[in-house]
C-alpha cells in the first residue's frame, strides 16, 4: 500500500514572514490528519524559518530544486549537502525549470543520483505540452522522461523516488487533465516505463503524484484514481484553507 503524499510547491512565492505564517495555518490545520504525508516546499531564503516550525511534526521540508555537484564555482546554485539533514525531499526537473532554465534530462538524472547519495528524496517532474498531447505523443514522451530520469538506478534506489506527473498544459492554468485520463497515463505511460526497467512490482511500488490545477473540489476524484498517489500543488498551496482541504482529501485513499 503507498502512502498517499500531498506536497506543496510555493514556488517564487512567500517572504520570510508570510512563511511563517502559511507554516503556522497549515500546521494546525493538518495536526489531527493521518494517513497522509505532507511536504512543504517553500523558496531557498525561507526554509530555515520553515524547518524551524515544522521540526519534530508530521511535516516534512522539501527544496525546490537543487546542483548535482556537492560545491565548487556554481555561483547562485545550492547543493545536496547545503540541503542534507535540513530538507526530507527535493523538487527536481519541473517543467518551469526545464521551460526557462534549460533543464534537460541528462540533468535531472545526474540531480537525481546526487539527491539518493545524500539521502534526500527526489519529486521527479515528468508531463507534455499542449502541442504533445494534443498530437497524440503523451505516451512515447512521458515515458522517455521517466526512463531517462531512473537511467543507472537500481531497483532498490528507485523505490526511493517520487514521480510527480504534471501535464504542462495543466500548470497554472486552470485547466486540469481529467483524473481518468491522469490515471491512465500514470498507469501505462509513467508506471509502464517503470516496468520496462525495473519490473512490475517495483513499478507498483513506486509513488506518483499528479500536479496541475489540482484543487480542493477536484482531489477527492484523483486520489479515488488508483495509479494516483497524491498530487505536486502549485496555487492552492499557497493558502493554508484550500491546502489543508487537499490533505484532507486525500485520506479517501484508503479510507
Amino acid at each position: 500500500m503507498r502512502t498517499p503524499i500531498i506536497a506543496g510547491n510555493w514556488k517564487m512565492y512567500k517572504d520570510i514572514a508570510e512563511a511563517i505564517n502559511l507554516t503556522h495555518a497549515i500546521l494546525e490545520g493538518v495536526a489531527d490528519i493521518d494517513g497522509v504525508e505532507v511536504v512543504l516546499c517553500p523558496p531557498f531564503t525561507a526554509l530555515s524559518a520553515v524547518e524551524d516550525i515544522i521540526t519534530n511534526t508530521k511535516i516534512e521540508l522539501g527544496a525546490q530544486n537543487m546542483h548535482w555537484e556537492d560545491q565548487g564555482a556554481f555561483t547562485g546554485e545550492i547543493s545536496p549537502l547545503m540541503l542534507k539533514g535540513w530538507c526530507d525531499y527535493v523538487i527536481l526537473g519541473h517543467s518551469e525549470r526545464r521551460q526557462y532554465f534549460g533543464e534537460t534530462d541528462a540533468g535531472v538524472n545526474k540531480k537525481a543520483r546526487a539527491a539518493l547519495a545524500h539521502h534526500l528524496v527526489p519529486i521527479v517532474c515528468v508531463g507534455e505540452n499542449l502541442a504533445q498531447n494534443e498530437a497524440g505523443e503523451t505516451a512515447a514522451f512521458v515515458g522517455g522522461q521517466v526512463k531517462a530520469a531512473f537511467e543507472g538506478l537500481s531497483a532498490r534506489q528507485a523505490t526511493q523516488v517520487v514521480i510527480a506527473y504534471e501535464p504542462i498544459w495543466a500548470i497554472g492554468t486552470g485547466k486540469n487533465a481529467e483524473p481518468a485520463d491522469a490515471n491512465r497515463i500514470i498507469g501505462l505511460s509513467v508506471r509502464g516505463a517503470l516496468a520496462e526497467l525495473y519490473g512490475e512490482d517495483v513499478a507498483q511500488a513506486i509513488r506518483v503524484q499528479y500536479g496541475g490545477s489540482v484543487k480542493p473540489d477536484n482531489v477527492e476524484a484523483y486520489m479515488a484514481q488508483p495509479d494516483v498517489d497524491g498530487a505536486l500543488v502549485g496555487g492552492a498551496s499557497l493558502q493554508a484553507d484550500s491546502f489543508i482541504a487537499l490533505v484532507k482529501g486525500a485520506r479517501v485513499k484508503y479510507s
